[in-house]
C-alpha cells in the first residue's frame, strides 16, 4: 500500500516544504490540495504549474491525487443556480485539465450538503448530471475522477458506500471511481471494510486518519479512537495495494512538518506490527 501526504495542513508554509518533507519523512506521494496559496487550478493554469512540476522532478516525488477545494469555498455543485453548478463544473474540468498537466492519476471531488431544503430526488438530479459531465470530462484527458462520500457535518445526503454504489449505478464510466475517508463510517457506525465489498473494482483510494465519536475531526493516526491496528490487518488479508493518503487537514497547521512526521512512522509502525507492506 502507498502511503501519500496531503497538502492542506501546509497552506501556511511554502508549497517546497510539502514536498522536502514528503520525500526526507519517507512519504510515496503527494495529493496536492488545491486551494490558495497553493495550486488553485485557475493559478496553475496562469503559470504556477511550472513550479508543482518542478518541484516534482527536484524531489522525485509524484502527486498522484489533485484535491481542488470545493466542498463549500470557492464552489460546490451541489446548492445554488444552475449557473453555479456549472461555474463550478468548469473550475472542476480546469482541475482535471491540471492534474493531467502534472502527471496526476486522479482528482477527488466530494458532493457536499446540497442545502436544507433540496428534496432528495433534487439533490440525486443534479449530482448524477454533474459527475455524468465531469465523468466524460475525466475520460477525454485519462485522469480519473475519485469520488469521496463525506460526514453528515459535511453533506446532507451523500454520506456511506450504498450512496457510492448508487452512483455508480447511474453513472457508468470506468474513469468514475470511489474511495474509502475512514471518518465517515466510523463516526456513522458503518463498517469500513464494507466500502471495499459493495463497490469491489471500483474501490480506488483511500485516506486514513484517526478521529473520535461524535465528531469529523482528524487526528494523527494512532493516536484516536479508531481501531486502525486492526484495520491494517484487514487490508492486509484482502490485499489491497492502492493508495492511502494520510489527510492531515489544518488541525496541525502551526507545525504541519512536525506531525506529517508523526503520522507516517505511527502509521508505517501499524503496518509493520502486521507484516503489512
Amino acid at each position: 500500500m502507498k502511503l501519500g501526504m496531503f497538502t492542506s495542513g501546509y497552506q501556511r508554509n511554502p508549497l517546497e516544504h510539502c514536498f522536502a518533507d514528503a520525500k526526507e519523512y519517507g512519504y510515496d506521494y503527494i495529493e496536492l490540495w488545491g486551494g490558495r496559496p497553493h495550486a488553485y487550478a485557475p493559478d496553475l493554469k496562469a503559470g504556477d504549474i511550472n513550479e508543482v512540476k518542478h518541484l516534482i522532478d527536484k524531489y522525485e516525488m509524484p502527486v498522484i491525487g489533485y484535491t481542488p477545494e470545493h466542498n463549500g469555498y470557492p464552489y460546490n455543485y451541489m446548492i445554488g443556480s444552475e449557473s453555479q453548478r456549472e461555474d463550478a463544473v468548469n473550475y472542476l474540468k480546469l482541475s482535471l485539465d491540471m492534474a493531467k498537466e502534472m502527471g496526476a492519476e486522479f482528482v477527488l471531488t466530494s458532493p457536499a450538503n446540497g442545502g436544507y431544503l433540496a428534496t432528495y430526488e433534487e439533490l440525486w438530479t443534479r449530482l448524477e448530471k454533474t459527475i455524468r459531465e465531469l465523468g466524460d470530462h475525466a475520460a477525454k484527458v485519462g485522469v480519473k475522477l475519485t469520488v469521496e462520500a463525506l460526514t453528515p457535518y459535511e453533506s446532507n445526503f451523500f454520506t456511506r458506500a450504498n450512496d457510492l454504489v448508487e452512483l455508480f449505478r447511474r453513472v457508468d464510466n470506468p474513469y468514475v471511481v470511489g474511495m474509502c475517508d475512514v471518518v465517515p463510517p466510523f463516526v456513522q457506525h458503518e463498517s469500513i471494510m464494507a466500502y471495499f465489498d459493495k463497490m469491489g473494482g471500483k474501490m480506488d483510494h483511500m485516506h486514513i486518519i484517526d478521529g473520535e465519536q461524535g465528531t469529523d475531526s482528524h487526528i494523527v493516526p494512532g493516536e484516536g479512537a479508531m481501531p486502525l491496528q486492526e484495520m491494517m490487518y484487514e487490508l492486509k488479508r484482502i490485499g489491497y495495494a492502492r493508495t492511502a493518503t494520510l489527510e492531515l487537514v489544518t488541525g496541525y497547521i502551526n507545525e504541519p512538518r512536525f506531525y506529517a512526521k508523526r503520522a507516517i512512522d505511527n502509521t508505517r509502525a501499524m503496518m509493520a506490527a502486521v507484516d503489512f507492506q
